[in-house]
């Protein structure tokens, strides 16, 4: 089948070039932009069951709109405590910001003790997407800098702003990354091909891989699929990382055609014929595992699997069209100066370490064993922590407003949460419950500061006062009061915390929502609620962590089934998946220990992004297994030649050892810039992680320890297949 389509490939050339480079920009224009299809809060990725997204409906009641984000304007004076003028143009902002259509509310949270410094929280009712969410902040900041009158400052902070400032500095580092990859790409190959022509023709089908990829991606968000900035991101490493390999292994085995005597479209026809099958296989492996997450509660993971999948399809029809007709055009041409004329093949450095790993495979396996044990004891008191929106600037608006916060709201949180009771009837009839609930509230260890109907910006209301204003159904402080905390039908009562666990985004905090939602349970079965709810930063972070790991246990079988199953069909054995599988999993492991190690041991966090051990699991194991597939199916074709197993093993990994070595090393030197560029602690951990990983599995469980296991088994390692019984 793939001698056809390099056939197909070579004679068609042309027309399939001018396809691809006309596909750019046509798809480009008629299709959306990837970035204005991205969701920038987190939150939104969780399932509709969730108690976070039951919250969101509970508080839907008021204003006619649900607070989908959230955020703070705080206004401060450094010179002294606040004017007159300050309050009317603090009050004027309110007014302004309130009558905007994606707001669903804005209330004063007071002045801060000092007199410096001014609250107002802002309840957002738009759905969040990228470019959405960003017109709004930046709205709201241009209209905060017109009305500050000298010396008064403005921050917009808080959830949606910080979302919005995270997904800039994201934005500047999908930029670096795709620069800085691109740049260490062309180094590398320049290294490894030592020819001016053969870097850019390796990366250049990436490159319009990625370009038409996006839009697709884009159009199928309205299919349902979720789009987020770490999608946006990990496209980049991946269709730039695991494209190049496709394309190294490709030019690799046609300088090898080359220099066995064979002119170049041959060349190019007998090269992909070879290595087709290993290329689709390693897209089909990773595209599996990537689609498994089709299963996936939490919408980050949902999205990125079809997401990728679709970028790796794209990559692979590069792979199989445009960079074989490119090779045709351009022949010998592509290698120069290097030589391609015909002659012996060496085995290198590579070849002699595998002979050395074959004569000695206990003490290899033995060496890797420690090797893995010892980094894996990393994992020892492993916890992870919820994803927040945090970048390592401090220098952003979101950033500022948060320490002027600090300074002036010692007991404040840029995130109030809220505490939401639903009753059956109205509560203007029997104001007693929702009195109950406050003092239950302020007399529970868990908060160090409520605010509700009858106790807000330090004032204290009776219930008598706030039934007469209601009564009466006039304007003033406190109709705006029961606005604030009661709603229009009278069944829902909100109450603003602030939770004493830990600061917002911290551990304590995240952790502390179950007790949390235990307590404000009892209290709604106390005061007779039908519903309660806990809404804030820190309980919709636990949802999204449980929601993750649930993911992981239930994802995680099902992808080590896929891959077991394509490598089977691959490798014609029932055997030696076992044994890849495995290995790939030790190296998982090792690199999770490593992450603890560097981020937690040492480095001093709370846990792991909760993100991470999910992603290094797909990456690690469907990128590993890559390798495994490019190895393997050489050693067969070694094997198929009727040498001796160990010459098979010593020539293929001699052959292709610096095709994986050089792959491994693009592979891991892209994920390494994306958490070099990618503008957060997470995606810190994320990229150096994970290019540990391919790094370990690159250096030494590839080259070193699977052929180690393939000398010990023999000819079991094709069982059942021809080539078992061919040995026996």
């Amino acid at each position: 089948m793939f001698g056809k389509i390099a056939t197909f490939s070579v004679r068609f050339r042309w027309l399939i070039i001018i396809a691809w480079i006309v596909a750019v920009p046509l798809l480009n224009h008629y299709l959306p932009s990837i970035t204005s299809v991205s969701k920038t809060d987190n939150s939104q990725f969780l399932p509709k069951n969730s108690p976070t997204q039951e919250a969101v409906n509970l508080e839907s009641v008021f204003q006619g709109k649900s607070t989908v984000g959230r955020g703070i304007i705080v206004a401060s004076r450094a010179s002294g405590p606040l004017t007159p003028a300050d309050q009317t143009a603090i009050e004027q902002v309110a007014q302004t910001v309130r009558h905007d259509k994606d707001v669903s509310v804005v209330r004063n949270l007071g002045v801060s003790k000092d007199g410096q410094a001014v609250q107002l929280f802002v309840g957002f009712s738009g759905s969040g997407f990228g470019n959405e969410s960003t017109d709004f902040v930046n709205q709201v900041r241009a209209q905060l800098k017109q009305a500050a009158p000298p010396g008064l400052q403005f921050n917009f902070t808080g959830q949606i702003p910080q979302a919005v400032d995270a997904d800039k500095a994201n934005s500047h580092g999908r930029n670096s990354t795709e620069i800085y990859t691109v740049i260490l790409i062309i180094v590398l190959l320049l290294v490894v091909f030592r020819a001016a022509l053969a870097p850019i023709i390796t990366l250049v089908p990436a490159m319009l891989a990625l370009l038409v990829s996006q839009p697709l991606i884009a159009e199928s968000s309205k299919a349902g699929v979720q789009v987020s900035p770490i999608t946006e991101i990990l496209l980049i490493v991946l269709i730039l990382g695991a494209g190049t390999d496709y394309g190294l292994f490709l030019v690799f085995r046609m300088r090898e055609e080359l220099r066995k005597g064979f002119q170049p479209k041959e060349a190019v026809v007998k090269a992909l014929s070879r290595v087709g099958e290993s290329i689709t296989f390693s897209a089909a492996t990773v595209a599996s595992a990537l689609l498994c997450l089709l299963l996936a509660s939490f919408g980050i993971y949902s999205g990125l699997g079809p997401a990728l999948a679709i970028g790796l399809g794209v990559m692979l029809l590069a792979a199989l069209t445009f960079l074989p007709a490119t090779l045709a055009i351009l022949g010998r041409s592509v290698y120069w100066p290097s030589k391609t004329a015909k002659r012996e093949l060496k085995i290198g450095l590579w070849g002699r370490l595998a002979d050395w790993a074959i004569e000695r495979p206990w003490l290899t396996l033995t060496v890797g064993m420690v090797i893995f044990f010892g980094l894996s004891l990393g994992v020892i008191g492993y916890k992870t922590v919820g994803f927040t929106n945090s970048t390592t600037t401090t220098t952003n608006d979101s950033s500022i407003g948060q320490n002027v916060i600090a300074t002036h709201f010692p007991v404040a949180s840029t995130n109030p949460a809220d505490v939401l009771f639903v009753f059956s009837r109205s509560i203007w009839n029997n104001l007693s419950v929702v009195q109950k609930a406050d003092q239950q509230l302020v007399a529970s260890s868990q908060f160090k500061a409520v605010s509700g109907p009858f106790n807000v910006n330090g004032l204290t209301i009776t219930p008598e006062q706030l039934a007469a204003a209601h009564a009466r159904g006039g304007t003033g402080p406190l109709a705006q009061t029961e606005s604030q905390f009661i709603s229009p039908d009278g069944k829902t009562v909100r109450f603003e915390v602030v939770i004493k666990a830990g600061a917002p985004g911290s551990s304590a905090a995240l952790n502390a929502t179950p007790a949390i939602r235990s307590t404000i349970t009892g209290i709604a079965n106390h005061v007779g609620a039908s519903q309660a709810q806990l809404y804030g930063q820190d309980s919709s972070a636990y949802d999204i962590s449980h929601v993750a790991n649930s993911d992981l246990k239930h994802i995680i079988p099902l992808v080590l089934i896929v891959i077991a199953v394509l490598l089977a069909i691959m490798l014609r054995s029932l055997v030696a998946p076992w044994y890849l599988i495995v290995t790939v999993g030790l190296s998982y492991l090792a690199s999770l220990g490593f992450a603890m190690i560097v981020f937690v041991h040492i480095g001093g966090d709370d846990g792991l992004n909760f993100v991470l051990p999910f992603m290094m699991f797909v990456f690690s194991m469907a990128l590993g297994e890559d390798y495994n597939i490019l190895v393997m199916s050489r050693i067969r074709e070694e094997a198929e030649a009727k040498v001796t197993l160990k010459s098979a093993v010593a020539k293929a990994v001699g052959i292709t050892g610096t095709t994986v070595t050089s792959a491994g090393l693009i592979l891991a030197g892209t994920f390494a810039i994306f958490g070099l560029e990618g503008g957060s602690r997470q995606f810190q951990e994320i990229g150096y992680a994970i290019a540990f990983g391919i790094l370990l599995d690159t250096f030494f469980v590839r080259t070193l320890f699977v052929p180690a296991i393939v000398a010990l088994l023999g000819r079991w390692n094709w069982w059942p297949g021809a080539l078992y019984r061919r040995s026996s």
